[in-house]
């Protein structure tokens, strides 16, 4: 069990006095808005991670979405840790330590924990790359697409209205074959994206995932593990849905982490191993 090596932030609570009728009256309501929990893996991204944690408090505070963010360092050799404990003395960040590298997969399972582990029933855990290349403002939307009835919201990059900037052609090419790739073997309503790592998900699906897999809910260690997720989700029954993702790969601050080989290699690998092995 990994333990945050910051305090938890606690929700501010205002006081009324006797007289604040009106005040009194919306402290006492029984209904509060769903908090949205953003979990996001991280490894060496000293450059990326302040303008994206900018970027996700002005989000924020444009759509008066209450919020928390944690954050897994996956045993960073950079600055990458001191600059969330700055983050930290001015937003709602927690953070979480691995001492050494363990891979995408195994600090995705973490950050999702962490966050369902902080969160309430009607919550919304959004997990993003934390290399500044999603944009935050999307959240509200796929929010609300949530609160329409989906367990599982895609920011797609085949979704009508989507655009890619930057994007090496050998990584776009990636993509597009395991879209082909995982609609003719797992057809899924909704779903166009397989491999996106930006997406919102109810709470209650994930605490379910959790319950029913264990660790094993997230099995690869490397890129492939988004598409293991959702496979995973998929015969749990959940409904899935997509938002247009604007993917600006020019923002990215580093060098890409992604190993385009053996990233073609793990995710044929868990094709056939679910196609074959699973009941589907």
């Amino acid at each position: 069990m990994i333990n945050p090596s910051l305090e938890s932030f606690e929700p501010h609570v205002s006081q009324t006095s006797p007289n604040s009728s009106a005040s009194g009256l919306r402290e006492s309501l029984r209904f509060r808005p769903a908090k949205v929990i953003v979990a996001l893996p991280a490894f060496n991204e000293e450059e990326s991670l302040p303008e994206l944690l900018e970027r996700l408090g002005e989000a924020f505070a444009d759509s008066e979405l209450p919020y928390e963010i944690v954050i897994v360092n996956d045993g960073s050799k950079d600055a990458t840790a001191s600059i969330i404990q700055q983050f930290a003395l001015q937003m709602p960040v927690h953070l979480v330590n691995h001492a050494v590298n363990q891979g995408l997969g195994t600090t995705i399972r973490d950050a999702l924990r962490e966050a369902m582990e902080r969160a309430d029933e009607r919550d919304i855990i959004v997990t993003m790359d934390a290399d500044n290349t999603h944009p935050p403002g999307l959240i509200p939307r796929m929010v609300q697409m949530i609160h329409e009835g989906c367990d599982v919201v895609i920011a797609s990059r085949f979704e009508h209205g989507a655009t890619v900037k930057g994007v090496p052609f050998n990584r776009h090419l990636l993509s597009l074959g395991a879209r082909v790739l995982f609609t003719l073997m797992f057809p899924t309503r909704g779903v166009r994206d397989y491999t996106s790592g930006y997406r919102a998900y109810r709470v209650s699906v994930v605490r379910q995932a959790f319950q029913t897999y264990g660790d094993d809910f997230v099995g690869e260690t490397g890129f492939s593990c988004m598409a293991d997720i959702l496979l995973k989700l998929r015969r749990l029954g959940c409904v899935f849905g997509e938002a247009p993702l604007r993917l600006r790969y020019d923002l990215k601050g580093g060098e890409s982490k992604m190993q385009v080989f053996k990233t073609i290699r793990l995710t044929l690998g868990l094709l056939f191993r679910q196609r074959f092995s699973a009941k589907n």
